[in-house]
Formats: C-alpha cells, sequence, structure tokens
C-alpha cells in the first residue's frame, strides 16, 4: 500500500472521484446514513487530504482540516470492506498525526466501535457518547505533544 496526500488543489478529477467514492461506499451506502458528505470542507486549501492506494485504487481515507479556533479536526476515516483488519486506518491516523505541529489541538467525531483505534493515536475521550445518524458517536481529543516529550 502506497501512503499519498494532496490538498484539494493538487488533486486530479479520477482521483478526487475515487476518494469520494470510497467515503460514499463506506458512510452512505454501507452504514446507510443520508448526510452531506460534500460539506464544503474538501475544497479549503488547507485541508489535507491522506489515503493508501493498491496501486492507483484508495482502499482507506481521512481528510484533516483546521477548525476556526486552530485545531485540526480528523475525519471521513474510511476504509473499504474488503481492506479491512490489516491496520490501514492505524497507519493513516499515525500518519495524519505525523503532520501536526507539536502545538497543535486534534479532535474527532469517532464512532464508538472504533474507539480504540483513535485512542492508539494519543486521543482521549472529551464528553458523553451520542446518536447520530442511529450511530454512536464520541467527541475525541488529542492535546498537543510537548517538545521533548
Amino acid at each position: 500500500m502506497i501512503l499519498r496526500q494532496a490538498v484539494f488543489a493538487d488533486l486530479d478529477a479520477a482521483t478526487l472521484y475515487a476518494l469520494l467514492r470510497l467515503r460514499s461506499e463506506v458512510f452512505v451506502v454501507e452504514q446507510n446514513c443520508v448526510y452531506r458528505d460534500l460539506d464544503g470542507r474538501d475544497l479549503e486549501p488547507d485541508t489535507l487530504h491522506m489515503w493508501l492506494a493498491d496501486g492507483e485504487t484508495p482502499v482507506a481515507y481521512l481528510r484533516v482540516v483546521r477548525n476556526p479556533d486552530g485545531a485540526a479536526r480528523i475525519g471521513r476515516v474510511a476504509t473499504d470492506a474488503h481492506h479491512r483488519g490489516a491496520g490501514h486506518a492505524a497507519r493513516l491516523m499515525d500518519a495524519a498525526v505525523a503532520t501536526l505541529a507539536p502545538d497543535t489541538v486534534a479532535v474527532l467525531e469517532a464512532q464508538v466501535y472504533a474507539k480504540r483505534l483513535y485512542e492508539r493515536s494519543g486521543f482521549v475521550s472529551d464528553g458523553e457518547t451520542y446518536l447520530e445518524d442511529g450511530i454512536e458517536h464520541i467527541h475525541m481529543r488529542r492535546a498537543p505533544v510537548k517538545e521533548g516529550s
């Protein structure tokens, strides 16, 4: 698997289509959630799209966006059903966290069943569980890494 990353302006049409298709397959079709995936955040100049590709085919994906308060928001973490259990999401999370400046807070909205994946990357629960689209979620936060730690 090849780790790739790009901002929106650097994505060619075929790659963008493949990334959006993967997100749609996982979140809309598989999880049966009708929601506004195309929220405009993909277009922001500092949004980082990261994926693992088998040849040219994306098999796992996430994006990192910036919140107005400066926190990095990791989201849209998705792995193709045929490629789960191989550690692809964990590899992407490690790569995403490695892109953050040491003083950056990171947040995400985790589906509760995947909470351990995010804990492995230094995230901790930050609040109570809640239902979104019929799936239990929890807000998670990763504190800035102290220099020299």
